[in-house]
C-alpha cells in the first residue's frame, strides 16, 4: 500500500507542513484538559424546565453562586434536561458536576449525552454497556469523571436518572477538554476526491490512512485505491458495516480476495473514527476501539498505488467492480501518511468530480427509542378524510413487539400492527373475531431501518414494507382510527385508554411517523405540546450492537434482542454462553480417569485457548497413548533408478502444528518409530561418511541419528548397544550387504518430534533396495493432569502472576482435603477481585467483583467433599453469566446484570492455598489447576516455598472404581492401574469380557499336583497353602452362547473321584451336579429356566457355602438349593472346560455328554480365584493349562445392549512385517521409474492371490488337525505381571502370583 505523491515539488513542500497533523485532527497540544463551560455566555445554556428564573440552565456553572446557586428543573423526573452548548466541534475529556449550592438538591447519577446539532443525540457509554454515571452525595463536593474516549462534539446534554431523596434535582456543571481542528468533506452519493499519481515511488515498510466519518446512508464506498498489477483496497459501508477488500486480479491464478468486516449501526448519523495501517505483510483494521488485523500474502506486502478516491468511484473501472453506490455523508480529518487530503481539495490539489462541499450538512431527523416494557407513545388522530395513512421507519433486534394499534371508529374494532418472526402484520378485529390478517417483509429485526406504510382507501388495504413487499386486501367495513393511535406499546391502565395490545411490547427506534402525510413533531412531544408519552428516550436511537464485537468465543454464533445476545456454540467444540469453554478434555490420560477405554476423541490441548479440538485415537493399556497419524504410515520401498539421486517424503499429520506442538509439551513421553529396510543401500554412511539419510523435526533443523540412538551420534541402535552386522560401522546397513538388514528403532526426543520429511539417499546405484517406514506419532501421559501440590498449613500458599481474565475467565483443579474450609485461590484489585473456597465441607463458592458489588455462585453438595478424594471444581465467569460445577452435582448459574460492568481488573499477585485477605488458607492438595487454559506449575513453584510440598499420592481412593469385574487398584505417583490378575476379564479397566468360540474336540484344562507330590517336594508353607484345597463352598460364574442340549460347560474333578459338573440336560436347562461322597450317589440340582440353548447369551452365577447352594441365570431371580451329602471338596485335580481327556472310570451322564464335546461360545469362567479360559488365551506358557483342539480368543461373549464397553474398537499400534524369499520386506512398492509401475502391480496383485489362496487352504487344513494352542497370546495390556508359571515344579506352582488364584 505504498502510496506515492504527485512529482511536483511546490506540492511536496505544501504537503511537507501537513505531515505534524494530528491522526484525530486534534491540535495535538499536551494536556486537553481547559475548562470549557464557565467562560460561555447563558444563552449557550438550555434545559428542560426551570423552578424559577433563578434556577435558569445559565446557572449551572461549576463552582459558581449566581442565581439560586445552579440550576433545578420545574419537576424533579426522569424526563428533565440540561444541555451546554459549546459553539463549535470540542474535544472533551473529562466532566465534573456538583450540587446546587447552599441547598439539597443533588443528583446522584445522571447520563451524558453528546451531538453536534443539538438533536439526534448519542448516549456515551463506558466498557460499552455502562451509561449510567455515579454523581454527587452533598451540594458541595466535586465529583470528576476523566472519559475513557474523548468525546468530540459541540453539544452535551446530562440527563438526572436519580437525586437526594429529600431534595430535588440540583446541578453545577464542568467540562474539561480542548479546540478541535476539523477539516470536513461532503458528499451527496455521485460525488468524489481522486487523489492520482504519475510515477510510483519506492516501497515503504509502513502506511497509514485515518479519517472520520458521519453517513447519512448505510451503504456507499468511502475509499477506493487502485494499484499496479491489478491490486485494489476498497472501504465499502454496506447496511451500516464497514468492509476492507483487498483484492488482486479477477479470478486467473495467483489473485486473491481477503475482506474484513468490523462495525455496526455505523449510519446512525454520528462520527466514527477509521484506520489502516500497513506495516510490512501486516494489515491493522480500526474501526472506532476495535482492531482486526490481516495477514497479506507474502507477494502482496508491497503494492504499488496509482491513485485513491475518497467519497466513492468512478462509473467505469472499479464501479463495475463493485456495483455498488458512492458515500453520501461526511469524511473528516482524511490523512494519508500525514498528508491532509482535505486540505489539498480545498487548495484544488485534489481532482472533485461532483459536488463536493467542505461543510457537514446534518440530517434533522428526530428519532425516538422505546427501551423498556413500559414504553409508549400516544399520538392524537384528527384526520377527518374517509382515507387513512401512517407511515413510519423503526429498528430493533427483537422478532416481535407491537408497532402501532388503535381503536376503530364507530365501535368497529380494534387495529393491531405488529412484528411476528420478523415480519409484519396487520390484524383488525371484530366482535372477537379476525377479519383482516395480512402480512408483509421479512427478517425486518437485522438492526437496519425499515419502513412501514399502511394506507386504507374506499375499501383497499395496503400494507407495504421497504416500499417494496406489499399485501393488498379489502374490507366491508370502514377502517378509522378513532381518537388516538399508540405507538410501541399501551400504557399501564388499559382500561382508561382504550389500547389494548396482547403482543410483546416493541423495543427499538422509531422516527419519521407520518399520520396523513404530516410529520409528527416529536420535540413538541417531548416537550408535553402534543401527545403522551412514557419511558421514551427522545431525540436519539439507543440501540446497541451487542454482536459487535461479538462476545461468543471459538467460532460460535451471536444473535441478539435488544436486551442480550446469544451465542450459538454449536459444532464448535466449546459450551457456556459464550463459548468460551471447552467440552472436551485435553488429553488421553484424562479421558482414561473418566473410565474410558479405546477409541477416537476429541483432544482439547488448551481447554478454552486458541487451539482447535483434534480427533485423536487414544489407545488405553496401562498408559494412555495418543496416537497422531500421519499420511504414510506404512512401509514403503525404494528401487534403484539412473538419475534418481534422493527421494524426499513429506509427513502431514492429522493434527496442525499447533496442536502437535502442544500435545508434545504437555506429554511425558513421546516416540515415532524410524525403520529403514536396505539391500545395498547405506543410511548414515557410518564411522566417518556424509550421511546418505537424514530427516528433519518439527524445527525444520536436519538430524542425521537414527531410531534408538542418541542425538547427534550419527548411529543407529545397533551402534549404540555395539551389535551391528558389522562392527567396523555403527548401522547394520552401512555394511553394504548384498542381504537385507535393517536398522530401527524410536526418536523420543519430544524437541526432535515429529518427524516431517525423511530424504532416503543412497538409491541410485544398480542393485540399490530401500523400504522405509515413519510410525505415526505416539504420546503417553499429561504432565498437567498430574500437575499437584500438597499445602501442609493453612498459612502456606504458592503465588502466581496476575490473572488475566478481564471479559473471559475460567478455573478448573481438582481437589482433595480432610479439612471442612478453606481458600483454594485469590487474586485482588484496587477494587475488584476473584476468588474461590470451599466454604464448608459442603459447599463451594465462587465469588468475584468487576465494579458492580460483591457476587456469589453457590454450589451444595450431598456428600461431604472433605473426605480425602479427588474433586473436580470449574468456574466460569463471562460477560453474561457466572456458573460453578464441581463433580457430577447440578451447577449453578447466576445472570450477569443487564448493564453494569463487565472487566474483571486485576493487579495483586495470584494466591494458590491461600489468600492476600488473611481467610483461612487450604489445607491439603489442588490439582491440575488451569486458567484459561493455561496450566500453573504447582510443583515447580512448590519445590521453592515453605510448607508446600509437590505432588500429592493416593489416588485409588478417587479412581479404583473404575477398576470392574473383581480388578484391583494400584497405586502409582500419577495416577493408577487396574490390575486384573483375578478376574476372568481384561483390558483397561477389567471391563473385557475373554471369549473363545469352542468345537466338539476343544478342551481347557486347569490342573493341580497330586498331593503326595506336594508332601514330598513343597516347603513346609507351601503344604499348609495347598491343605486349603479342601473347600467347603465355591464361586463359579461364567458366560455361554450355545444351540447344542444336552452339553457339558464346566467340569472340576477331584483325586478322590469327585467333582463337579455344570451342565445343560436334552431340555436346555442348568444342571448342577455334585458328587462328594464315593459312597453316595451324585445330587444334582435343577433350574427352573427353560431353553437356554436358544443360541442367546445367558449369565451363570453359583454360588455354594457349605451346604447352601444357590444358583442364578440372567437377571431372573435366584434359586436355593441344600446338599444332604458332605459338604467338602477334597484336593481339587483339574477345572476342565470343553470336552474331557480324563482316563479312568467316568460318571456315565458325563460320559455320554462328553462324548458330544462343547460347541458354542464360553466367555470369563472363573472358578473361586481361578479364571481358567484367561489363564489359556492370555497367558499359555506361563500356567498350568492344557488346550487341546482350536482356541482362538473371540469376542462372542459380547453383548452390545448390555455392555458399556461392546463398542470399543482398539488398534494394534504394532506393524506386521512378513518376509518373502529373501527375507525383504513386504512394502507398498514405489519404483523410481514409472513405466515400470503398471507391470509391478500387475505381478504384485497376481502373486499376493496366489498366496492368499494357498494360505486359505493350509489354514483350513490345519484348523482341523491342530492338537495345540493356536496362538500364543502376547501379555495383554490390563496385566504387567505375569500371574502363571509353567515350571512343574511345586515351589514355582505356589508363588506368590500363584496364591492370588486360590481361596
Amino acid at each position: 500500500m505504498d502510496l506515492p505523491l504527485r512529482n511536483n515539488r511546490g506540492m511536496l513542500l505544501g504537503l511537507s507542513l501537513l505531515l505534524f497533523c494530528h491522526v484525530r485532527g486534534s491540535s495535538g497540544k499536551e494536556g486537553c484538559d481547559s475548562p470549557l463551560v464557565s467562560s460561555l455566555p447563558q444563552s449557550a445554556f438550555r434545559s428542560s424546565s426551570q423552578l424559577s428564573n433563578s434556577h435558569g440552565p445559565g446557572y449551572a456553572k461549576l463552582n459558581r453562586r449566581d442565581g439560586a446557586g445552579g440550576w433545578s428543573p420545574l419537576d424533579s423526573n426522569k424526563y428533565q434536561w440540561l444541555e451546554i452548548n459549546l459553539e463549535q466541534r470540542t474535544e472533551i475529556t473529562a466532566v465534573a458536576t456538583q450540587g446546587r449550592y447552599g441547598s439539597s438538591d443533588w443528583v446522584t447519577s445522571y447520563l451524558l449525552m453528546f451531538s453536534d446539532t443539538g438533536h439526534n443525540w448519542r448516549q456515551y457509554r463506558q466498557e460499552d454497556s455502562i451509561g449510567a454515571f455515579s454523581g454527587n452525595t452533598n451540594a458541595d463536593s466535586v465529583v470528576t469523571y476523566k472519559l475513557q474516549q474523548p468525546v468530540f462534539a459541540q453539544f452535551l446534554r446530562v440527563l438526572p436518572l436519580d437525586w437526594n431523596p429529600n431534595g430535588r434535582v440540583g446541578l453545577r456543571l464542568e467540562a474539561y477538554g480542548c479546540q478541535y481542528k476539523s477539516d470536513v468533506a461532503s458528499f451527496d452519493g455521485t460525488s468524489y476526491l481522486l487523489f492520482r499519481f504519475d510515477s510510483p515511488p519506492g516501497p515503504s515498510a509502513k502506511d497509514l490512512l485515518t479519517a472520520n466519518f458521519k453517513s447519512l446512508h448505510h451503504s456507499g464506498i468511502l475509499i477506493h485505491m487502485d494499484g499496479q498489477h491489478g491490486h485494489t483496497l476498497t472501504l465499502e459501508l454496506l447496511k451500516g458495516k464497514l468492509l476492507l477488500h483487498l483484492r488482486k486480479g479477477k479470478g486467473t491464478p495467483g489473485d486473491f480476495h481477503t475482506t474484513a468486516s468490523l462495525g455496526s449501526l455505523l449510519d446512525d448519523q454520528h462520527w466514527h473514527h477509521i484506520s489502516i495501517e500497513r506495516l510490512r505483510g501486516h494489515v491493522n483494521f480500526t474501526v472506532d476501539k476495535n482492531t482486526q488485523r490481516l495477514q497479506l500474502p507474502e507477494h502482496q506486502s508491497h503494492f504499488e498505488i496509482n491513485e485513491i478516491s475518497f467519497g466513492g468511484v468512478s462509473a467505469v473501472g472499479a464501479q463495475r467492480d463493485h456495483s455498488r453506490r458512492n458515500f453520501h455523508g461526511c469524511l473528516e480529518n482524511v490523512l494519508y501518511n500525514g498528508v491532509n487530503v482535505v486540505e489539498l481539495a480545498k487548495e484544488k490539489r485534489v481532482s472533485i468530480v461532483g459536488n463536493v462541499t467542505f461543510a457537514c450538512s446534518e440530517a434533522v431527523d428526530v428519532p425516538v427509542t422505546f427501551a423498556s416494557p413500559d414504553s409508549f407513545l400516544q399520538l392524537p388522530w384528527a384526520v377527518s378524510r374517509d382515507s387513512v395513512s401512517v407511515t413510519l421507519q423503526f429498528r430493533t433486534w427483537n422478532k416481535g413487539g407491537l408497532l402501532m394499534t388503535s381503536e376503530l371508529q364507530h365501535q368497529v374494532g380494534a387495529l393491531w400492527l405488529y412484528l411476528s418472526d420478523a415480519r409484519l402484520r396487520l390484524q383488525i378485529y371484530k366482535a372477537g373475531r379476525v377479519m383482516v390478517d395480512i402480512t408483509a417483509g421479512l427478517t425486518l429485526n437485522d438492526g437496519q431501518w425499515h419502513s412501514v406504510e399502511l394506507s386504507v382507501r374506499r375499501g383497499r388495504l395496503i400494507l407495504a414494507a421497504d416500499k417494496a413487499d406489499t399485501s393488498t386486501t379489502t374490507t366491508s367495513f370502514p377502517v378509522m382510527p378513532a381518537n388516538h393511535i399508540f405507538l410501541g406499546g399501551c400504557p399501564s391502565t388499559e382500561g382508561d385508554s382504550g389500547c389494548r395490545n396482547p403482543f410483546n411490547v416493541f423495543q427499538g427506534c422509531m422516527r419519521l411517523v407520518h399520520l396523513d402525510g404530516s410529520l409528527v413533531d416529536l420535540i413538541k412531544v417531548q416537550q408535553m405540546l402534543i401527545g403522551n408519552f412514557s419511558d421514551l428516550q427522545m431525540d436519539m436511537c439507543g440501540i446497541v450492537d451487542r454482536c459487535s464485537p461479538s462476545h461468543c468465543e471459538h467460532g460460535g454464533k451471536c444473535t441478539q434482542s435488544w436486551s442480550t445476545f446469544h451465542c450459538n456454540c454449536t459444532n464448535t467444540g466449546y459450551g457456556g454462553a459464550t463459548c468460551h469453554s471447552s467440552i472436551y478434555e485435553p488429553s488421553c490420560e484424562a479421558y482414561k480417569h473418566r473410565g474410558n477405554t479405546s477409541g477416537l476423541y476429541y483432544i482439547d490441548v488448551d481447554g478454552s485457548g486458541p487451539i482447535k479440538p483434534q480427533l485423536i485415537y487414544c489407545n488405553m493399556s496401562d498408559k494412555a497413548w495418543m496416537v497422531i497419524q500421519h499420511n504414510n504410515t506404512e512401509l514403503t520401498k525404494l528401487r534403484a533408478s539412473s538419475g534418481t539421486n534422493q527421494h524426499l517424503a513429506y509427513f502431514n499429520y492429522s493434527a496442525d502444528t499447533k496442536q502437535l506442538g502442544a500435545i508434545i509439551s504437555q506429554a511425558e513421553h513421546c516416540e515415532q518409530e524410524l525403520s529403514y529396510h536396505c539391500k545395498k543401500s547405506r543410511l548414515l554412511n557410518t564411522p566417518d561418511g556424509a550421511p546418505f539419510t537424514w530427516w528433519v523435526g518439527r524445527s525444520g533443523e536436519a538430524h542425521t541419528y537414527w531410531g534408538g540412538a542418541v542425538p547427534d551420534s550419527q548411529q543407529c541402535a545397533c551402534g549404540l548397544q555395539e551389535d551391528c552386522v558389522d562392527p567396523e560401522h555403527f548401522c547394520n546397513c552401512d555394511g553394504d550387504l548384498d542381504d537385507w538388514a535393517n536398522d530401527s528403532g524410536f526418536i523420543s526426543l519430544k524437541e526432535h518430534l515429529p518427524i516431517r520429511l525423511l530424504a532416503v539417499g543412497d538409491i541410485n546405484r544398480p542393485g540399490s533396495e530401500a523400504a522405509y517406514r515413519v510410525g505415526p506419532l505416539q504420546c503417553y501421559g499429561d504432565n498437567d493432569f498430574w500437575n499437584a501440590a500438597y499445602f501442609n498449613k493453612e498459612t502456606s500458599y504458592l503465588h502466581f502472576p496476575t490473572f488475566h481474565g478481564e471479559l473471559s475467565a475460567d478455573i478448573s483443579f481438582l481437589f482433595k482435603t480432610s479439612s471442612s474450609s478453606g481458600v483454594f485461590l485469590e487474586n485482588l484489585g484496587i477494587k475488584d477481585f476473584i476468588r474461590i473456597e470451599l466454604s464448608s465441607p459442603t459447599e463451594v463458592i465462587f465469588s468475584f467483583d468487576v465494579g458492580n458489588g460483591p457476587f456469589e455462585v453457590r454450589v451444595e453438595t450431598p456428600e461431604p467433599l472433605n473426605d480425602e478424594r479427588w474433586h473436580r471444581v470449574k468456574a466460569e465467569r463471562n460477560v453474561k453469566e457466572a456458573s460453578l460445577h464441581v463433580d457430577h452435582f447440578p451447577g449453578a448459574v447466576q445472570k450477569a446484570p443487564a448493564d453494569g460492568h463487565i472487566h474483571l481488573q486485576l493487579n495483586s499477585q495470584l494466591f494458590v492455598g491461600g489468600t492476600a485477605s488473611r481467610q483461612k488458607g487450604f489445607l491439603g492438595c489442588i490439582r491440575s489447576l488451569k486458567l484459561n487454559g493455561k496450566t500453573l506449575d504447582l510443583e515447580e513453584r512448590a519445590k521453592i516455598t515453605p510448607e508446600v510440598r509437590p505432588g500429592c499420592p493416593g489416588h485409588c481412593s478417587s479412581y479404583g472404581g473404575l477398576c470392574q469385574n473383581q480388578g484391583r487398584c494400584v497405586e502409582k505417583y500419577n495416577g493408577f492401574a487396574c490390575d486384573c490378575g483375578t478376574s476372568p476379564y481384561s483390558g483397561t479397566f477389567c471391563h473385557k469380557e475373554v471369549s473363545a468360540y469352542f468345537r466338539p474336540g476343544t478342551s481347557v484344562t486347569y490342573t493341580f499336583k497330586e498331593p503326595y507330590e506336594l508332601h514330598r517336594n513343597a516347603s513346609a508353607q507351601s503344604s499348609s497353602i495347598y491343605s486349603d484345597l479342601t473347600l467347603k463352598g465355591e464361586n463359579i460364574s461364567l458366560s455361554f452362547r450355545t444351540s447344542q442340549a444336552p452339553a457339558l460347560l464346566l467340569y472340576v474333578s477331584s483325586y478322590y473321584r469327585e467333582y463337579l459338573a455344570v451342565l445343560l440336560n436334552r431340555n436346555g436347562q442348568l444342571d448342577v451336579k455334585y458328587k462328594l461322597q464315593n459312597n453316595r450317589d451324585a445330587e444334582v440340582f435343577r433350574s427352573n429356566e427353560r431353553n437356554l440353548a436358544n443360541g442367546q447369551l445367558h449369565q451363570v452365577s453359583i454360588r455354594r457355602l457349605s451346604e447352601s447352594l444357590s444358583v442364578q441365570i440372567d437377571q431372573h431371580a435366584r434359586e436355593d438349593f441344600n446338599l444332604t451329602s458332605d459338604v467338602d471338596f477334597n484336593t481339587i485335580k483339574a477345572i476342565v472346560i470343553g470336552k474331557l481327556h480324563e482316563s479312568g472310570e467316568m460318571d456315565p451322564e458325563i460320559a455320554r455328554l462328553n462324548s458330544l464335546g462343547f460347541t458354542g461360545c464360553l466367555s470369563v469362567v472363573q472358578f473361586n480365584s481361578i479364571a481358567p479360559l484367561k489363564a489359556a488365551l492370555l497367558y499359555p506358557d506361563t500356567s498350568p493349562v492344557i488346550v487341546t483342539g482350536p482356541l482362538t480368543e473371540s469376542n462372542c461373549g459380547s453383548s452390545s445392549s448390555s455392555s458399556p464397553y461392546a463398542a470399543e474398537t482398539t488398534h494394534s499400534l504394532s506393524d506386521h512385517f512378513g518376509t518373502v524369499g529373501t527375507g525383504q520386506p513386504v512394502v507398498n512398492a514405489i519404483s523410481s521409474d514409472s513405466a515400470l509401475i503398471g507391470g509391478v502391480i500387475a505381478v504384485v496383485i497376481f502373486v499376493i492371490l496366489a498366496a492368499l489362496a494357498v494360505m486359505a487352504r493350509f489354514l483350513y487344513r490345519r484348523k482341523e488337525t491342530c492338537q495345540t494352542p493356536e496362538s500364543k497370546g502376547a501379555k495383554p495390556e490390563d496385566s504387567p505381571e505375569t500371574p502363571f508359571n509353567n515350571d512343574p515344579t511345586p515351589q514355582s506352582i505356589i508363588s506368590d502370583t500363584q496364591k492370588e488364584y486360590f481361596i
